[in-house]
């Protein structure tokens, strides 16, 4: 499968103005994990960097919200969450962050020498120093910024042509339509499964 590339612009982000993404950041949507078909509820991700910081907003359809968690790095893939996934480096390890619809956060550093999950470990003590995470709920929509600093994931800035790998998630629980997982690139796996790196895009900054 040819890698999947999403050009990454430089723009300063605004406290005044969060939820605003600049017209030039690319926006991708999210597929169904395990075939790559359209989901029932729609979900967006734009991106865009400033100084010190990968910018995500992702907007997302929610008909029935389900989140109770509140306490940091709780199990929040159990109910509603959206995900990032990022190798700045090296595929064999990368940083996996989720976001619920009550701005509660999960952070753990994964590291995957066969990019399966039947060999990976997770490294939960890791924490995301100064990750911020905000929400924003209207109805039927919950949108969620995610800022991540660079020098948590690697070092300072990227500079202009750095690549990274990278893949975007969602899982919506729902009672009621069943559950749904959906993915930047779809990972083709039944049941679904997150952890293939292979599915991995690439993030290239401009």
């Amino acid at each position: 499968m040819p890698d999947s590339i999403l050009i990454i612009p430089r723009f300063e982000f605004s406290f005044r103005e969060p939820w605003a993404i600049p017209s030039s950041s690319p926006v991708v949507s999210l597929r169904r994990v395990t075939d790559g078909t359209a989901p029932r509820l729609a979900t967006s991700v734009g991106l865009y960097y400033d100084d010190d910081h990968l910018n995500l907003m992702y907007r997302a359809q929610d008909d029935e919200v389900v989140a109770t968690y509140l306490e940091h790095d709780e199990p929040l893939w159990e109910e509603d969450v959206v995900e990032v996934f990022l190798a700045p480096d090296d595929s064999t390890t990368y940083f996996e962050i989720e976001v619920n619809p009550l701005g509660t956060t999960f952070d753990a550093r994964i590291e995957s020498p066969h990019g399966v999950r039947a060999s990976m470990r997770a490294d939960l003590s890791w924490t995301c120093q100064g990750l911020f995470a905000a929400i924003r709920r209207q109805e039927g929509i919950v949108e969620t910024i995610v800022r991540i600093p660079f020098e948590s994931v690697g070092g300072p800035r990227p500079g202009k042509g750095t690549r990274w790998r990278a893949n975007f998630f969602r899982v919506d629980r729902s009672p009621t339509h069943g559950d749904e997982y959906t993915a930047w690139q779809p990972t083709m796996k039944a049941p679904p499964d997150f952890h293939v790196v292979a599915a991995f895009g690439s993030l290239l900054f401009g």
